[in-house]
C-alpha cells in the first residue's frame, strides 16, 4: 500500500495494478488533503491508511481505476466505503457531483 502525494505514469500505474487485480486498481482518495492510497486487495485497507495519516472520514472517497482504459471508463466512483446516510450518499456511487469532480481533478493531477 502506498500514499502518493506526487504524480506517478499510467505505466507506473499499470505495475501497481498487477499486485492484486491486473487489469483494475483499487484506490481512496483525501479529498481535503490531496492525497490518493493505493495498492490494496480491499478499499477499506487504504481507508485505515489515509486514518492513520491523519485524514478524516468524511474526505475519503473509494474509487477504482483501470490503468489501460484511456475514455471516462478510467476511473470508477464504486466502492463499499462511500455507502454513507449520514453524508445523503446512500449507495457505493459517489452520488454528488461536486465530490465526483473534486476525485477526478485529484486523480488526474496525480496519475498521468
Amino acid at each position: 500500500m502506498i500514499i502518493l502525494q506526487k504524480p506517478i505514469s499510467r505505466e507506473q500505474l499499470a505495475e501497481l495494478a498487477e499486485n492484486f487485480y491486473g487489469d483494475m486498481i483499487k484506490g481512496v482518495v483525501d479529498i481535503d488533503r490531496g492525497k490518493l492510497a493505493l495498492d490494496a486487495e480491499l478499499h477499506s485497507d487504504l481507508e485505515r491508511l489515509l486514518l492513520e495519516d491523519g485524514s478524516e472520514q468524511e474526505f475519503l472517497w473509494g474509487i477504482n481505476l483501470y490503468p489501460e482504459v484511456d475514455d471516462e471508463d478510467f476511473l470508477e466512483f464504486d466502492s463499499l466505503i462511500n455507502i454513507r446516510p449520514r453524508q445523503n450518499n446512500r449507495s457505493r456511487y459517489v452520488e454528488d457531483a461536486a465530490i465526483r469532480e473534486a476525485i477526478k481533478n485529484l486523480v488526474e493531477s496525480l496519475i498521468q
